[in-house]
């Protein structure tokens, strides 16, 4: 089944606020093995200018879950699970993210094309804190493999 093209531009708003949490900042470093003082404590992280600790750069994988969850389920879309792949990545910042951030997301489907007899389906989640500033853009393309 192809991905239908007419979902291009769909938006999946998340269901619910995401709370960046010096807990799920220190899970996030701990399990990339990234652990620089910056993502683990506030000490540190004040002493470099932050008004608490930091998220690494690709904690924002998290925020888009929850939309990209919504999308790839979403059996009108026609993406077949069992055939996805990750294929890239990418993330674009007006600032880090910090402890206390409380973060409205949605996601967007940006790309629909075929190549090589693969599907690549690209979406793109953009996370706004709660004064309605841009933090983060983060994007990611799904290789939904032919038969």
């Amino acid at each position: 089944m192809a991905i239908n093209p007419d979902y291009l531009g769909r938006e999946y708003p998340a269901p619910e606020t995401y709370e960046v949490t010096r807990g799920k900042i220190r899970e996030f470093a701990e399990a990339i093995n990234d652990l620089n003082p910056v993502y683990l404590d506030q000490a540190s992280a004040k002493a470099m200018g932050y008004p608490d600790v930091i998220a690494p750069p690709t904690f924002p994988v998290i925020l888009g879950m929850a939309g990209s969850a919504l999308a790839i389920a979403d059996p009108e879309l026609g993406v077949d699970f069992s055939r996805v792949v990750h294929g890239d990545q990418s993330f674009h910042y007006s600032r880090p993210l910090h402890a206390g951030d409380v973060l409205t997301t949605l996601t967007r489907i940006t790309d629909i094309k075929a190549l090589g007899g693969n599907e690549l389906l690209t979406l793109e989640t953009v996370a706004e804190a709660a004064d309605g500033q841009h933090v983060v853009t983060a994007g990611m393309m799904l290789v939904v493999r032919g038969s």
